[in-house]
């Protein structure tokens, strides 16, 4: 694989998780020469498995314990990563919670306020954080993130989830429309459903919702309804992330783009 992002830096928020999506995009920027970023929650065993396997690719790689919802504690991220390799040249927004799953009339004013407080106010909190950084350098950027097939379609028992990625999206164009000036390009993916940790969380939920006996049962017909056969991948997103990030890309900004294997085409 070519070392295309070799000498340039990413940070990928919610990249703690063994086998979840954050660190599928970061092994895929690793295998491509990237200094790498691994931030989450917290920073423990699981945290620091993920960081030595990206080493065992060939990474440099930092660990930085980030709750995105606290607009401090993203700034600091940004400042540690520039500290630790000299600037920050690609922000991905991956860091997302979607497992307070209920009925629009039951849900709680809090779990909303929790999920927006995540996925969206964090994502502003981290893109406006590494926007300064990138328009200080003077050197451009990219920020990606990632949102869902729940940002172009609405899903039930979703109501605060779905809202935060239509948001999301919302804030993609906002802040291409600004960053475009200064090299930066701001565009988000909308993968359809990965069974990550917190896919296996709504694989148990709607799958009882939904009358299906087995959880492989809903997975199968879910995959009966997909043109390409099958649920999405963790390296179906970081592929598109890494050509986002690629000079190829430098003329896209404020897009969202599907990777759902034709399920989602708007």
């Amino acid at each position: 694989m070519s070392k295309r992002f070799e000498g340039k830096t990413v940070v990928v928020t919610g990249s703690g998780k063994v086998k979840g999506l954050g660190q599928g995009i970061l092994q895929r920027f690793a295998d491509e020469g990237a200094n790498c970023v691994v931030s989450d929650l917290t920073i423990g065993d699981e945290k620091e498995g993920v960081a030595a396997e990206l080493r065992s690719r060939g990474a440099r790689v930092v660990t930085v314990a980030c709750d995105v919802s606290d607009a401090a504690q993203c700034q600091a991220l940004v400042d540690q990563s520039v500290e630790a390799f000299g600037a920050v040249d690609i922000f991905v927004n991956n860091a997302g919670i979607g497992f307070m799953m209920k009925p629009l009339l039951d849900v709680d004013p809090a779990d909303w306020a929790t999920v927006i407080g995540v996925n969206l106010s964090g994502a502003f909190y981290c893109t406006q954080a590494a926007a300064k950084a990138m328009v200080k350098a003077g050197k451009g950027g990219r920020i990606i993130n990632i949102a869902s097939q729940a940002a172009k379609t609405a899903f039930p028992h979703l109501p605060a989830y779905v809202s935060s990625k239509h948001g999301m999206v919302g804030l993609t164009r906002a802040s291409a429309l600004e960053l475009g000036a200064h090299g930066i390009t701001v565009n988000a993916v909308c993968p359809n459903h990965v069974t990550t940790g917190l896919g296996g969380q709504q694989n148990d939920y709607f799958s009882k919702l939904l009358g299906f006996e087995k959880v492989d049962d809903y997975l199968e017909n879910m995959s009966a309804k997909n043109p390409m056969g099958r649920p999405g991948l963790p390296t179906d997103t970081a592929a598109v992330c890494a050509w986002l990030a690629s000079d190829d890309a430098f003329y896209m900004t404020g897009e969202a783009l599907n990777i759902a294997g034709g399920e989602e085409m708007h």
